[in-house]
């Protein structure tokens, strides 16, 4: 079945979107910001938070850059506003990153000054590997200036062990991921206990720097390899945070919630939702095959 779900995701592209968007719904909040208020504040109710994410990575004017901008703004406003507990994330090329870095920069910049008034977070989200230096840079840029911002990394990269240690020699916090994006064995670590050993030693790397992490897999060995190395440390429970995604693995967030640790939810939504949704699928293949089972019954 494994096999036969992962041939499903190369066919997705031919899968009405109303097919899509109907199972997209457990990994978006929806396609407006009032869908998203509304998904933050029923995580908030069960214990959890969030962050909350406009989605829209491939723009190609500075029009939609601003408008990206000016909606992740809003975000910051509408969070302070409804009282939520969320922060925001962001990926760079949503604002402008491969149009002109420093215009870019200037745009991150204006978010953060908004989010320091209201003591709020952003975090800089990474993409792929092709993008990775020039995020890097804009966020050593701004995080000279503002203290409300942290970056991902990805423990999969084979770069990631030195920018780590360059990024905690600067004072930077982190979420940690394994990394979702296709990449290349000369850059990227290709099997699964590859990834899981260098985010383990990631992860020691920072908590031995006095760093606030975002832990944030949904797989049970780092999970567990975390909380051990949690306890081995004697760190305090705010010293960190553990993150998924929404939609995925609730029984695992509700027990890290019960159990007494912080976790935070990344929230996205927007009209961007489809190239997020197939990306997601491309993860969970099980997911696809759901999705090509209720087209065929439909078809019936």
């Amino acid at each position: 079945m494994h096999f036969l779900n992962t041939i499903v995701v190369g066919a997705i592209p031919l899968v009405p979107r109303r097919i899509i968007r109907f199972f997209a719904g457990r990994y978006i909040a929806g396609e407006s910001l009032e869908d998203a208020i509304r998904c933050v504040r029923q995580l908030n109710s069960e214990g959890a938070c969030a962050t909350m994410d406009v989605l829209g990575e491939d723009i190609t004017t500075r029009a939609e850059a601003l408008a990206a901008r000016d909606q992740s703004i809003a975000v910051l406003h509408t969070i302070a506003q409804e009282h939520l507990d969320s922060n925001l994330s962001i990926k760079l090329t949503s604002l402008g990153l491969k149009i002109d870095k420093q215009f870019c920069t200037e745009n991150v910049r204006e978010i953060l000054k908004v989010a320091a008034g209201y003591k709020n977070f952003v975090r800089v989200d990474m993409e792929d590997s092709g993008c990775t230096t020039d995020t890097l840079d804009a966020f050593r840029t701004v995080h000279r200036e503002y203290t409300n911002v942290g970056i991902v990394v990805q423990a999969y990269l084979l770069r990631t062990e030195a920018d780590v240690r360059a990024l905690l020699r600067e004072g930077a916090g982190f979420r940690l991921c394994k990394g979702i994006y296709k990449e290349p064995a000369g850059i990227a670590f290709q099997q699964r206990g590859e990834v899981q050993g260098n985010y383990m030693k990631l992860l020691e790397q920072m908590f031995a720097a006095n760093s606030y992490v975002g832990i944030a897999t949904h797989d049970s060995v780092l999970v567990d390899g975390a909380l051990a190395l949690i306890a081995r440390l004697g760190l305090r429970k705010d010293q960190y945070e553990f993150q998924m995604l929404l939609g995925v693995r609730p029984e695992l967030r509700k027990r890290l919630v019960r159990d007494g640790h912080k976790v935070r939810l990344y929230v996205p939504y927007g009209e961007h939702w489809y190239g997020y949704s197939t990306r997601r699928f491309k993860e969970n293949p099980a997911i696809a095959g759901y999705v090509f089972k209720a087209l065929f019954t439909r078809n019936a």
